[in-house]
Formats: structure tokens, sequence, C-alpha cells
């Protein structure tokens, strides 16, 4: 894993240097001490992982952010900074970071952030050789039971097993994995319209089961931020920003909790037991 890392404060650069160069597989290919220049080295070098402080001179690191996304879609980036203001943190997770990690920062802590985005990025190219893979035979083998026994065992994991939506969720991934189909090519309205009852009301039980998903995920996080099944899950099937939405609702510091998008759960759901 290459890693770049844009902060102002030198002596921060060098301790994440040498943390993140501990590990014998990663390595730190470049940093900076303002956003601007930040810019035009990330283009340049295309780094797997960039750390970026919020607050740098000539840009600001959620702009940095937004800006590199457009153009590099496939870097990770985690935020480290001392600020402590929910809304500028839910806004940096909104520009595209994974994680965010306050300041004074915690080795242990920042051992684990960047190793779970390394983890993250190894699982994604894995997923895109196996599509290869798959593409290039004529006659993928798949393994229907085991497939849908990961689906199960995950939704076990998400405390979402015997809700009514749950079993719509088992069997609308029963056909599309029956079907040898990924989830871009399927349709879900289409799906919906599989099981007697209309599609709304299919819609909706569905929607109440991920919700109860994403609470049970967000309490998980609340516990301990570094849990692995929280970490594993939380920004895969649903949105990190929700989650942390959701956390702040159950803590009372917000009115309104996360949301949450059916889409990007059978995605998320499904990518895991190709590679599961």
């Amino acid at each position: 894993m290459r890693y770049y890392i844009a902060d102002d404060d030198i002596s921060m650069v060098r301790i994440l240097t040498n943390i993140i160069e501990e590990d014998n597989s990663f390595e730190v290919i470049g940093c900076s001490n303002n956003g601007e220049t930040a810019y035009n080295e990330i283009l340049l070098l295309s780094p797997d992982i960039v750390l970026v402080d919020f607050l740098m001179p000539k840009m600001d690191g959620n702009t940095l952010v937004q800006q590199l996304k457009i153009l590099k879609p496939d870097i990770c980036f985690i935020m480290i900074s001392q600020v402590l203001d929910s809304e500028l943190i839910a806004d940096s997770y909104k520009s595209g970071i994974e994680f965010f990690i306050n300041k004074p920062i915690n080795k242990i802590e920042v051992e684990k952030v960047i190793s779970k985005v390394a983890e993250k990025i190894e699982m994604k190219m894995m997923l895109s050789n196996i599509k290869k893979m798959l593409k290039s035979s004529e006659q993928p083998n798949v393994d229907i039971k085991d497939s849908l026994k990961e689906v199960k065992h995950i939704l076990s994991i998400l405390g979402m097993l015997g809700e009514k939506g749950t079993t719509d969720i088992i069997k609308i991934c029963t056909l599309i994995i029956e079907t040898k189909k990924s989830f871009s090519e399927s349709n879900l309205e289409e799906l919906f319209t599989c099981f007697g009852d209309t599609p709304e009301i299919v819609k909706q039980r569905i929607r109440r089961s991920i919700k109860n998903g994403l609470e049970n995920m967000a309490n998980l996080g609340i516990e301990d931020y570094m849990n692995e099944t929280f970490n594993t899950y939380a920004n895969v099937l649903f949105d990190f920003s929700s989650v942390k939405a959701e956390m702040d609702y159950i803590k009372g510091k917000k009115n309104t909790g996360g949301k949450i998008s059916i889409n990007k759960f059978f995605e998320g759901l499904l990518l895991y037991c190709e590679i599961g």
C-alpha cells in the first residue's frame, strides 16, 4: 500500500510516517504541508491511501478530498484533525473520507484504521480479479448454497433475522444469485413484484429491516468504534455518514437518524457473497 500525507504540522507528518512504515508492506511515497501542493502531487503519484488534515493553508482537507475524488475515485482518504464540530466531521464523510481520526492521535487507533482501509482496498482488488475470471469463463461455477449461507450469516450479524423484510431480502438475493447476474445487471423494481404483495409494500418491509440493521450497527459503533464487525460492514452496507448520523441520534445529539439506501445495502451484501 502506498500512502501520502497532507498535514501542515511537520512533526505530525514524521509521526504518521513512522507508524505507517512500521509495516513493511506500507510505504509513504510523499507528503506536503498545504492543500494545493498535495492536490497536484496526489494526482501525479496516485497513492492508494491519503491521510489528510482538515485545516491546511491554500486548500482545506474537505475541498481537497472532494476535488480529488472526482478525478481519482479509487483513492481512499483518512481525515486526521483537531476539529470536533460534528457538522464539519459529517461534511468530511460526505466529501468521501473513509475514517475520521481526532488529534491528538492514538498510535493503536491509527494502526487499526490504516490497516482496515488497506484491507478494504485489497478486498476490492480481489473482487475485481474474481469478476474478470468469471467473465473469462463460459460457465462460472457458483455455489448457490454457500452464497446464501453467507447472506444469512451477515444478516444474522446485523441482528436482522426473523423479520419479514429480511425474508424478502434473502429471496431477492436468491433470485440474483440463481440467475448468475451481478447486482448492476439486476432490476430491483422488477424483483419487488415477485412476492405477491405490491412492490411498494415489499420495499417498505425491506427498508424497515435495513433500518433496523443500521440501528444495530450504530449501537455496535457506540460500544466499540474499532470493533471488527463495525469496521468491516459499516461502510459497505451503509453510507458511513448515515451510520454516524444514527450514532448521534441514539446518543441524543441529533433529532433524526441516518438514512438508508436499499441499492447500496444489496450491492454490499452480494459483494461479500462473491468474495466469501
